[in-house]
């Protein structure tokens, strides 16, 4: 099973392949409150490492959320648009909010793993 790494805009992805799933961590969610609504790109959409992927309004602010990586997103997580509690119920689970076919595996940044992640946000804070 791919391991889930994080990224210092506090959202994490999971490498299976050819494709990233990406969502943001508990951390984020806990800090955003409870979310409201989700913007998400649509399925064929190219996206950029570090440019805008989606929007998340919860009843504390609005947040961007960042692409990890660069490709073309192969599927969203419909059941946001919904159910956008998904997020803060299961953020690493039913919360996912996107899957992104990696332009060039060659060039996977470099992730933080759990535990230095959890030392970047308690440095953070």
């Amino acid at each position: 099973m791919a391991e889930v790494k994080f990224t210092k805009t506090h959202e994490w992805v999971k490498i299976e392949g050819e494709i990233a799933t990406v969502g943001i961590t508990n951390h984020a969610q806990s800090e955003l409150g409870d979310i409201v609504f989700v913007e998400l790109p649509s399925a064929g959409d190219k996206v950029k490492s570090k440019e805008q992927l989606a929007t998340i309004e919860s009843t504390k602010a609005a947040a961007e959320v960042y692409a990890p990586i660069s490709g073309e997103i192969t599927e969203i997580n419909s059941e946001l648009s919904q159910n956008p509690q998904f997020i803060n119920e299961d953020p690493y689970g039913k919360g996912w909010m996107v899957k992104i076919k990696i332009d060039n595996a060659g060039d996977i940044p470099e992730f933080m793993d759990e535990a230095s992640y959890n030392n970047f946000i308690e440095k953070e804070t």
